[in-house]
């Protein structure tokens, strides 16, 4: 088993997009030890697409692009692991990448040979161009055995954006991590949208085969390759609170060299990171929806605890900014009159409502997104 648990780290996509370099990788490596990201759990840096030339070489090898990356991926992965930290790359099922670089259709062996000598412990695998005659099931099944059988472990992180129900088989096809959605940006509409899209597609993310919402926007306010127009740090919360909860890879999209201090504290918050990476890594399920949009979820945690969470994407309207989204315990499988309560605290304030009994009813901003913590207790 390659992923106990969801995966966290950096990629260069959503800030670098298509300009990907040596500078910018080192520098985020270092930055992730000096700045604690290392040591909060995130592991893998990334390197998304444009990182090669346009053309293979002489014996069909996918060659890096001697301008952004003069020393070579080999001396990229040594720097990488030298440092306790581990190195992930970007290739595509189709016979272009989404940027039409050189994509691993027909090369599979040779690509993940390739990668395995170069030090790679991580390969997400996008979609682009993909031949409309071809099977997706069997492209990602064949690269999950080029990958297998390459001497090296080497996580494989599907992207194939949802498409074609990946959730009914990405699992048994060998992928680690499974993208369900199409690409982020930083807006709180996407986020918005990605969030509720997943509230009944998450029964199926566990150990080895983790369900992948796409890279986190926290932090950006706008700039960079997704950056459109950027979001409040109020909407972080939100948006980090909602990836966590559902046990998503934790992949940060911006610039860990230049996030501002309140949005790097959130992302090292170890009680929130604590429930993305529970131990048991438990799916969550739907306990109530209210007036269309507003939804309560909860995910039973390893030592006996609860994690609950409110969402209320209702837009704002007739003058109403605020719904009430009341939380049984009945649907916990805690009934009232049998002598327990649960002690709740909300994860991100760090707040304690004391002991209660039977349920609560938080009451939410339209378009909040709020995480609880519940530990049972004897009344």
């Amino acid at each position: 088993m390659l992923l106990k648990k969801p995966l966290m780290g950096f990629n260069t996509w959503n800030t670098f997009g298509y300009e990907p370099n040596e500078k910018i990788v080192l520098d985020t490596v270092d930055a992730f030890v000096e700045k604690g990201y290392k040591d909060a759990g995130y592991e893998y840096i990334i390197i998304d697409d444009c990182w090669s030339e346009h053309k293979r070489d002489e014996n069909g090898r996918l060659v890096a692009n001697k301008e952004k990356f003069p020393h070579g991926m080999k001396y990229i992965a040594d720097y990488v692991h030298s440092k306790g930290l581990k190195f992930g790359m970007y290739s595509d099922a189709g016979f272009f990448t989404c940027a039409s670089f050189p994509g691993s259709y027909g090369y599979e062996m040779i690509d993940a040979e390739t990668f395995a000598e170069w030090g790679v412990d991580y390969l997400k695998y996008d979609f682009g161009f993909f031949p409309s005659s071809a099977q997706a099931e069997n492209a990602y099944l064949t690269m999950a055995q080029a990958l297998r059988h390459s001497g090296r472990d080497i996580v494989f992180a599907a992207c194939n954006w949802g498409e074609r129900e990946p959730k009914n088989w990405m699992r048994s096809r060998g992928a680690h991590t499974y993208r369900s959605t199409h690409d982020i940006n930083d807006s709180p509409e996407s986020y918005a949208k990605i969030l509720e899209s997943q509230l009944d597609q998450l029964e199926g993310s566990t150990f080895d085969c983790f369900n992948d919402m796409d890279m986190l926007t926290v932090g950006m306010y706008g700039n960079g390759m997704v950056g459109k127009n950027g979001m409040t740090y109020q909407h972080y919360v939100y948006h980090f609170l909602g990836w966590a909860f559902c046990g998503s890879p934790l992949i940060i999209g911006a610039d860990v060299t230049k996030i501002d201090p309140e949005c790097e504290k959130l992302l090292l918050n170890k009680d929130i990171i604590a429930i993305n990476q529970d131990e048991d890594c438990r799916p969550p399920f739907r306990i109530a929806n209210y007036y269309g949009r507003a939804h309560v979820m909860a995910r039973l945690l390893a030592n006996g605890d609860v994690a609950i969470l409110c969402v209320d994407f209702h837009p704002v309207e007739n003058g109403t900014t605020s719904d009430r989204l009341p939380v049984s315990f009945d649907d916990l499988g805690i009934r009232s009159n049998q002598g327990y309560g649960f002690e709740v605290t909300n994860v991100y304030t760090g707040e304690n409502l004391g002991v209660l009994v039977g349920g609560f009813s938080p009451e939410l901003d339209r378009g909040e997104v709020r995480l609880y913590r519940l530990k049972l207790k004897k009344i």
